[in-house]
C-alpha cells in the first residue's frame, strides 16, 4: 500500500487526534472504498460552518456517545466531505484548512486555488 499524499504532493499529515478524526478515525483524512461521503478535507470548524452544515442535515456539534463521537466545537479540526466543503465555500462559510493533512483526492471536488485561500498552512 502507498502512502497517501496531500494536495501539495507531500505526505498526508496527521489532522487531528482530539478529538479523534478521519474516516478510518486514524487522525488522518485518509479514504478507501467504504468512504462515499470522502472525508478528506482538513478542516478547522466554524460556528458557521457547524451551523451550515446542521442545516443541511449533518450534526456535527451534538455527541454521538454510541460511536465515540464527542460532538465538535468551533476551533477543533475534523477531516470534513470534500463536496460539503465545496457547498460551504458557494455558501460563504467555508472553514478554514490545513493543506498537508488534507488528502490530494479533495481537488477531484475542489480546486487548489480556493483549498489555498483558506489554507492555515502559512508556509504555502
Amino acid at each position: 500500500m502507498t502512502e497517501a499524499t496531500n494536495v501539495l504532493g507531500g505526505p498526508l499529515q496527521t489532522c487531528c487526534t482530539s478529538p479523534m478524526t478521519g474516516f478510518y478515525r486514524d487522525g488522518k483524512c485518509n479514504t478507501g472504498a467504504g468512504d462515499m461521503g470522502a472525508h478528506i478535507v482538513c478542516a478547522q470548524v466554524t460556528s458557521a460552518f457547524l451551523a451550515y452544515t446542521q442545516a443541511q442535515g449533518n450534526d456535527l456539534s451534538t455527541p454521538v456517545p454510541m460511536y465515540g463521537f464527542p460532538g465538535l466545537k468551533p476551533g477543533d479540526c475534523w477531516c470534513v466531505c470534500a463536496s460539503r466543503w465545496q457547498e460551504a465555500l458557494e455558501a460563504g462559510v467555508a472553514p478554514p484548512v490545513r493543506l498537508a493533512a488534507t488528502h490530494a483526492m479533495a481537488l477531484e471536488y475542489v480546486s487548489l486555488e480556493d483549498l489555498k485561500r483558506y489554507a492555515l498552512d502559512t508556509d504555502v
